[in-house]
């Protein structure tokens, strides 16, 4: 039997509204499936017809998902008056995209852009321990103590959490790799800074399985084919037990 999915996620996949303003559509009686009124929790399965207000709505066909280089300098927000640039001054696409992922304003890199909101929130929810990888330069020289305590966790005491241990690898004198499962802010910053290390520069090159690759600042790349199928199969929700 096919699976039904939740009137206000429908109307949000719909790209109509958020989920919290469907609830509130709902509610109004302005939501109809098959015909008949819906309600909070109603479910929709395949075949069903649904209108807002009396028009028809779709879901659509395939949702879109890019592999974009943040350049730095460009601040991951939809509407800040006190950021310098933004992404919609510097990247511009057919289809409303979100990223999937903030990037704080001075690193560069993979960013993931998408209008497939279930990706979005899988991705950034922390207990999903999908991997993100970064290149990391810094004012001192890498010893083997540092990549010991930065793969160990450490305490950041303005955050009051101690992070997951993760894996460090020296890249250069002044350079390393680091892999995460969690997205403190800033936290490579704060973790370096914990160590007396001051971060010259981060560039994200990978989020799960998908990479960087030769992507130049401002440039993207559409996921597609076994690659996007990989993507959705390591970040799918896990399965819940019926009541």
């Amino acid at each position: 039997m096919a699976e039904g999915i939740r009137l206000n996620k429908y109307l949000a996949q719909a790209g109509i509204c958020s989920r919290r303003q469907a609830d509130a559509y709902i509610e109004a009686g302005r939501v109809s499936v098959n015909g008949k009124p819906g309600g909070i929790g109603y479910l929709v399965f395949p075949g069903d017809e649904v209108a807002l207000d009396g028009r028809d709505l779709t879901l659509p066909d395939a949702k879109t998902v890019l592999a974009w280089y943040k350049p730095v300098g460009v601040t991951c927000t939809e509407k800040d008056s006190h950021a310098e640039k933004m992404i919609r001054d510097v990247f511009s696409y057919p289809v409303r995209l979100t990223y999937a992922g903030r990037l704080d304003r001075d690193s560069e890199g993979l960013l993931l852009l998408t209008d497939d909101g279930d990706l979005i929130q899988r991705l950034m929810h922390g207990s999903s321990g999908h991997e993100k990888e970064y290149v990391v330069k810094v004012d001192r020289e890498v010893t083997d103590d540092f990549l010991r305590a930065m793969s160990e966790g450490i305490y950041l005491k303005e955050l009051s959490q101690t992070t997951r241990p993760c894996e460090v690898v020296r890249e250069g004198k002044y350079t390393f790799h680091i892999i995460l499962t969690q997205g403190l802010n800033r936290q490579i910053r704060r973790m370096c800074a914990a160590l007396g290390f001051q971060v010259r520069s981060i560039k994200r090159v990978r989020v799960a399985n998908i990479w960087l690759k030769d992507l130049k600042p401002g440039q993207y790349r559409e996921i597609t084919g076994e690659e996007r199928e990989a993507l959705y199969g390591m970040v799918k929700p896990q399965e819940r037990p019926g009541p």
